[in-house]
């Protein structure tokens, strides 16, 4: 697997994360405007999506984390390489497939913190 690999798998990951927000938010109206039409269901069933709501939010905050940490992980064993004597110039010079990872958009993300899409405000927009 090379970096444009997970790239690309990163970003497939993002698209997905929106599909699913986007879904949420579109079932989230429909039970809120039937509730507000007096349907008792839609109203529980509006929490219980609140709910699942919820849920996917702390999946995706896990993926974030563990991408974080895969990418902490890979950024301390360039480090690591970069301090060693004898190591391959590749890595010292920002190339290799660490260099490339580390300086790859994915990383960039992962570093910022970026998250998936299933946020507070979604949640707060669906109720």
């Amino acid at each position: 697997m090379d970096v444009q690999d997970i790239e690309q798998i990163y970003n497939q990951l993002q698209g997905q994360a929106q599909q699913t927000a986007q879904a949420l938010q579109t079932l989230g109206n429909k039970l809120q405007t039937a509730a507000n039409n007096g349907d008792q269901q839609a109203r529980e069933w509006s929490l219980d999506l609140r709910e699942l709501a919820l849920s996917f939010r702390d999946e995706q905050n896990q993926v974030a984390n563990l991408l974080q940490a895969l990418h902490g992980s890979l950024a301390n064993q360039a480090q690591q390489i970069q301090q060693q004597p004898e190591a391959a110039p590749a890595p010292q010079q920002g190339g290799g497939f660490l260099g490339n990872l580390l300086n790859s958009g994915f990383a960039q993300s992962i570093e910022a913190g970026a998250g998936f899409g299933i946020g507070d405000d979604l949640i707060k927009k669906l109720f």
